[in-house]
């Protein structure tokens, strides 16, 4: 099993280093490689996405992914930026399906802005598409406008646009996602403004009838993000396009407590995934080790369930993340009265040592 491990910029190297730590403790056999990328990779290869980083990751089962970008890349032209790494990964490996789940641990309800009654026991499964919708659409650019309010003036424009194929496929990874959990889809558009989300509905609704033991229902994006934080638990799995799907998988992170806590993946149609947290890299707490590893480390997690094969890892790795909450050991940004706080390297020795238990335990019960 050939993991690529590429920590990136901030409190990427941090939590990643806490990840690959978790994963060297379970009786598995991994080859991980490490590589550059984003705004390290540019500083020593004037690229945040070196042809060998790229290759690495093309020729791994899975990447294990920590975050980039930094304020001093903001003046750099786009094509350099830290961020379009992802976005040259999310395309050359085909990429098209990302998993963000929202799970709100017990441990965790009081940390939550919303009241504990709305999201206790919260479990949403996000799937976005990831490489169609106006982030890849072209044409894109700068213009003199030649209609419009304003001709004459300079302008910018990008494209919307989605393809059948595009559309059935995440489709059916929804609807297959949904069939081993509630069997419920709700699939997120602006149908009533933009044609290219009519078309998506349109077509969602036809993969639908594949599935009549799923209950699918549709809702515009200005009502969802709404309903996420007006009655969150009405939703189980939630599909929608790039750009929408960005905005509301984040919001739906902070209903769990703390962005912190919320792995991701992305998968392509063989199931070679890049595994990473939904956060970003903060700069700002860089170097200070207090940046919560649990997103990471569950990220992990998700990368032996879903690309490696190892559904009973997974689980242990889960089991001792939610072992370690329900000692009262919190990063700071889970942190609240009554519980002990620790920093990152802590909180990463909290979970190898409980996993380091539950393996002990398992071999010695046979």
């Amino acid at each position: 099993m050939k993991i690529a491990v590429l920590p990136g910029d901030g409190i990427g190297t941090e939590i990643v280093a806490e990840a690959v730590r978790v994963l060297d403790t379970l009786d598995l056999k991994f080859e991980m490689e490490t590589a550059l990328v984003g705004g390290a990779a540019y500083e020593a290869h004037g690229h945040p996405l070196p042809e060998s980083t790229l290759k690495l990751a093309k020729e791994a089962d899975a990447v294990l992914f920590g975050a980039v970008g930094d304020w001093k890349y903001d003046k750099l032209e786009r094509s350099l930026r830290p961020e379009q790494a992802i976005l040259g990964l999310r395309k050359n490996l085909g990429l098209f399906a990302n998993f963000r789940p929202a799970i709100c641990y017990e441990q965790l309800v009081g940390a939550s802005s919303l009241k504990p009654e709305l999201i206790s026991g919260l479990d949403i499964l996000i799937i976005r598409e990831l490489t169609g919708d106006i982030y890849f659409g072209a044409p894109r650019g700068r213009r003199t406008a030649v209609d419009g309010h304003f001709p004459g003036a300079e302008e910018a424009f990008d494209t919307m646009r989605y393809s059948r194929p595009e559309i059935e496929r995440i489709a059916h990874v929804a609807f297959q996602a949904a069939r081993k959990r509630s069997k419920r889809v709700t699939s997120v558009d602006k149908a009533n403004v933009l044609e290219t989300f009519q078309f998506w509905k349109d077509v969602v609704t036809e993969v639908g009838k594949e599935y009549p033991d799923v209950e699918l229902d549709h809702m515009y994006v200005d009502n969802a993000a709404m309903q996420l934080v007006k009655a969150p638990k009405k939703f189980d799995v939630v599909v929608t396009g790039n750009m929408f799907g960005d905005i509301l998988s984040d919001e739906a992170a902070m209903l769990t407590g703390s962005i912190g806590m919320l792995p991701s993946a992305s998968l392509n149609s063989s199931n070679q995934g890049l595994y990473e947290p939904s956060h970003g890299s903060a700069p700002d707490i860089a170097g200070k080790g207090v940046a919560n590893p649990l997103a990471t480390i569950l990220s992990a997690a998700m990368m032996l369930r879903f690309s490696l094969n190892q559904p009973e890892a997974a689980d242990r790795i889960e089991s001792a993340v939610q072992s370690v909450l329900a000692q009262g050991l919190r990063t700071g940004d889970i942190w609240s009265a009554g519980t002990t706080r620790v920093g990152t390297r802590e909180m990463g020795d909290a979970v190898v040592a409980a996993l380091s238990a539950s393996i002990t335990k398992k071999t010695i019960t046979g």
